[in-house]
């Protein structure tokens, strides 16, 4: 009875899973079915879910309309430099708050994290006037800067949560050896938090890949990435929802793919430490 229970409990376990998975993922699956409807079946009530007249025309049209790869290249370089140069802050920063503590660690970690809770329209007028002022309107190194500093917080949370979980012994053994501490942070402690690492990088390239704000309102077309792409389908005309499914499906098909390519490497690292 016991083995039976078991296994209907894990039968039920994984029916509510996969039924879950899919209430998540069936509006991804809705916008790629919607990019490959015409405009009017995209509208049609009640809407047809597989037994339609597939086109790829909206895939033309968005081409034909706007330059896909130019945006993609943009949010490539916007999103992996603004990874990049968080993660060069971050490691020492993280590095001495878990290893060389103050008194005042606390309270700079909260301060940090309190700063994600203010909401970004507060500071949009004073970053927008300094970047016009030094020319970083519409351009990839403004951008990079400014999701770089809007994502620093957590990746420092995120990388001091791991940090603390390495053992002191393993530090302290290779100071005893002559390590210095540049070849502490590259030849000790990087190699052991290699998953912590690679689930903060992901969770920032995701983040950084996704943002809508400052892109939008900080470019216009020559580092305008895929989030600035996607809004130009909407107009004051109306929505084009079959053309707009297209481009969305085209923005989020990169960040997707590594998504699931990375997935066992990205629950690895945010389950690092947690189960001992």
């Amino acid at each position: 009875m016991a083995r039976m229970a078991t296994t209907q409990r894990v039968v039920i376990s994984t029916i509510g899973a996969w039924f879950f998975g899919f209430l998540i993922f069936f509006p991804i699956l809705w916008m790629v079915l919607a990019s490959f409807k015409t405009e009017l079946e995209a509208f049609a009530i009640p809407p047809s879910f597989l037994f339609f007249h597939w086109t790829m025309e909206n895939y033309v049209t968005v081409q034909e309309r706007s330059d896909y790869l130019h945006h993609a290249m943009n949010s490539i370089i916007i999103a992996g430099g603004s990874t990049l140069i968080a993660l060069l802050i971050a490691i020492p920063a993280a590095w001495s708050m878990a290893f060389s503590p103050t008194k005042r660690t606390k309270d700079i970690l909260l301060w940090m994290l309190s700063t994600k809770m203010m909401p970004p329209v507060g500071v949009l007028v004073p970053v927008y006037l300094i970047y016009k002022s030094f020319g970083l309107l519409d351009s990839r190194i403004g951008l990079v800067f400014i999701l770089c500093l809007g994502n620093l917080p957590i990746v420092i949370w995120m990388l001091f949560t791991y940090f603390k979980e390495i053992p002191r012994d393993i530090l302290e053994a290779a100071r005893m050896d002559g390590a210095t501490i540049g070849r502490e942070l590259v030849y000790v402690l990087t190699p052991m938090a290699i998953p912590g690492l690679a689930s903060t990088m992901l969770l920032n390239l995701i983040l950084a890949w996704n943002e809508a704000f400052w892109t939008l309102n900080l470019s216009t077309s020559n580092a305008a990435p895929l989030t600035t792409f996607i809004a130009s389908y909407s107009s004051p005309e109306g929505l084009f929802w079959a053309k707009l499914s297209a481009a969305s499906t085209l923005a989020i098909a990169p960040i997707l793919v590594l998504g699931w390519f990375s997935q066992k490497q990205l629950v690895r690292g945010l389950t690092f430490g947690a189960v001992k």
